[in-house]
């Protein structure tokens, strides 16, 4: 693969007051897209409150490239309801996973990325060195839909021999 310059791991931590779209509540799913690449978390039985705790990895070779997320829910007898979607930049994570950050305490901020009309956060974040890794917790607040937010986390997987870094 060309231009690859590392793998993001997008941790789908769990969703937050997702809307109803059964009488019952909803069976959520994420579906996680990025360029031509998707992959998808389980489904989540009857819970407008999921807790997912899966990895997704993604190769980024366009940092430019936005990460798109998708809420559903999984129907049986009918196409799956769409419950909201939402969207990262992760370009100021790729800028700072090119720090050299070696050296750095654990737990250090390295940059904060705050709410705006272009993102889809729905508090500041903070990507952090921790473990030797760059790490970024998100809380994105779900658009076209009438609530739910997803908590994710990013964390960089450096390759060998990647371009770049």
């Amino acid at each position: 693969m060309e231009n690859l310059l590392g793998l993001l791991r997008v941790r789908v931590v769990k969703g937050i007051n997702l809307a109803y779209r059964d009488a019952t509540g909803s069976d959520p799913y994420v579906v996680v897209r990025m360029g031509n690449q998707k992959l998808k978390t389980s489904v989540k039985k009857n819970n407008v409150n999921p807790i997912w705790n899966e990895d997704l990895t993604l190769t980024v070779s366009n940092p430019l490239q936005p990460v798109k997320l998708k809420v559903y829910d999984k129907d049986t007898f009918s196409r799956d309801d769409k419950m909201g979607d939402a969207e990262i930049d992760i370009e100021p994570f790729v800028e700072a996973v090119k720090m050299n950050l070696s050296g750095l305490p654990n737990g250090t901020t390295i940059r904060r990325v705050y709410p705006n009309r272009q993102n889809c956060l729905a508090d500041e974040s903070g990507i952090v060195w921790r473990d030797d890794k760059v790490v970024q917790d998100i809380i994105l607040r779900l658009r076209n839909v009438e609530s739910g937010e997803l908590e994710l986390q990013l964390m960089w997987i450096s390759i060998p021999g990647a371009a770049g870094f």
